[in-house]
């Protein structure tokens, strides 16, 4: 080999997670929250913000997320 070590020593990678015990609806925003480290109101005002100027994107996007992620 070329000496580079393959053994990761340091913390494990954070895996994004619907947390639908804190979540709303399906726990999209909750799990980007926690995923961030934000409050999840935060996570929730911007999607709301998003869906009303972005003309409806963020509802797809939010439910994009709710059916890939597990």
């Amino acid at each position: 080999m070329n000496g580079v070590d393959r053994n990761h020593s340091g913390p494990p990678a954070r895996a994004f997670r619907l947390d639908k015990g804190n979540g709303k609806v399906f726990g999209v925003c909750a799990g980007i929250a926690d995923y961030l480290n934000v409050d999840p109101l935060i996570v929730r005002a911007i999607f709301v913000l998003g869906t009303i100027f972005g003309v409806g994107s963020f509802v797809l996007i939010y439910l994009a997320i709710a059916l890939l992620a597990d």
